[in-house]
């Protein structure tokens, strides 16, 4: 049998009334003539079946550059292994390396990363900012080639809706990205570093919050003459108390907490930090739970819902109140209260390190974090007892001296 030459291949056409035509080669390699191309194939056997392997469309691959596929299958053979496979597996590689070269593969990798660090709404919140205002612009992109001004365009869409913030954020998440792949080596540089200054500047506004004392008084007395449902009056009132994140109370769970003990362990997946949080209850947060438990003791939330028990009670709930008994969001809101504590403990000369225990801010060291949610524990449940009676004392109108209840 004669061998094919480049001028058979390029010469070769369908015969009157047939729809294809085969040229063989050798060693099973053929050319496959059709109305639509010309396709080179390779036929072998492999596990005693007779099998079929694609090689290329001419011209874009030549009679010699089959004839070279053609020895590569046949060493692949000699080792058992199959070329149709084998390529196959070589294709899905080269997808899968080209995908993570994009940004949105960088992306997914990044955030497959932090996924075990962050909390579910942390994954949500993030993952949708990505979703809307980021991939359908630079995701399928390699993130090597995406400059500044890509992504000054996509955060500038959001900034003249007047989101300055959210472009902000944007920014931010982009350049997490970036550094996750100059970590990883997909990418040379950071390219939001040329951005400072392009965006409209941020005023950082600080959690809406009450710090004067006879301020703090009024509130609380207004908090305790709501008459809102039980369990809502309930929240309203534990939640100078305590300042966990609103979060953090609306899903607070009976089983996380101990009454004889006085102690409220939320678990690590709830709180922000991934991290167990110890938090002490003072006496009048126990007898307010004490009598809550009568109410909501055999389901699973502290705080369910009015519509579904088997829900927690909205996120709003607590802000909500606030403004029902006549408090702005300018004013005070839910989280400020955690601003509220931390301001006023540390005026009154209570350890720092105490304090930020307390409020659950992470430490620098993430292995000793991780370890010692109990640390300072005995004086952060002198902390909390003190703090319960010096808010009783506010609400009540008493005189308050405000010193380090360790030194009374």
């Amino acid at each position: 049998m004669a061998l094919l030459s480049d001028v058979k291949v390029k010469a070769a056409t369908i015969p009157n009334g047939k729809t294809q035509k085969k040229l063989s080669d050798s060693g099973g390699l053929y050319l496959l003539v059709k109305k639509s191309g010309k396709y080179w194939r390779l036929d072998y056997r492999f596990g005693n079946k007779r099998k079929t392997m694609a090689i290329g469309v001419y011209p874009r691959v030549s009679l010699k550059e089959a004839r070279a596929k053609r020895e590569s299958a046949k060493k692949l053979l000699e080792q058992n292994i199959d070329p149709s496979q084998s390529k196959q597996s070589d294709r899905r590689k080269a997808i899968a390396k080209s995908n993570a070269a994009t940004f949105k593969g960088v992306a997914t990798e990044w955030m497959a990363k932090q996924s075990a660090q962050w909390v579910k709404t942390t994954i949500v919140n993030t993952q949708a900012k990505l979703d809307k205002h980021i991939l359908p612009w630079i995701g399928s992109r390699p993130i090597a080639e995406i400059e500044a001004p890509d992504i000054l365009a996509l955060v500038q869409r959001v900034e003249k809706r007047g989101t300055i913030e959210t472009a902000h954020r944007l920014k931010m998440l982009c350049s997490r990205i970036f550094r996750y792949g100059i970590a990883t080596g997909k990418v040379k540089y950071d390219p939001t570093v040329g951005l400072q200054g392009a965006l409209t500047p941020l005023n950082v506004k600080h959690r809406a919050t009450i710090t004067e004392p006879k301020a703090v008084g009024a509130l609380l007395r207004a908090i305790y003459a709501f008459e809102g449902t039980f369990v809502v009056q309930c929240a309203l009132r534990i939640t100078p108390y305590v300042f966990v994140r609103p979060g953090e109370l609306r899903h607070a769970e009976w089983s996380e907490i101990d009454l004889e003990k006085a102690e409220w362990r939320i678990p690590a997946e709830k709180m922000k930090m991934r991290v167990m949080h110890i938090v002490p209850l003072a006496s009048q947060v126990v007898d307010i739970l004490n009598e809550l438990h009568a109410l909501t003791g055999n389901g699973k939330y502290v705080f369910p819902s009015i519509r579904n028990a088997s829900r927690p009670m909205s996120e709003n709930t607590v802000n909500a109140s606030l403004r029902r008994i006549g408090y702005s969001k300018e004013e005070i809101c839910a989280h400020g209260f955690r601003a509220m504590a931390s301001t006023i403990l540390h005026e009154q000369g209570w350890p720092s390190d105490v304090i930020e225990r307390q409020l659950a801010h992470k430490e620098g060291n993430a292995i000793k974090e991780a370890y010692n949610h109990a640390r300072h524990l005995p004086e952060r449940v002198k902390l909390m007892n003190h703090w319960a009676d010096y808010l009783d004392g506010l609400r009540d109108g008493a005189e308050i001296i405000p010193i380090n209840s360790r030194q009374a």
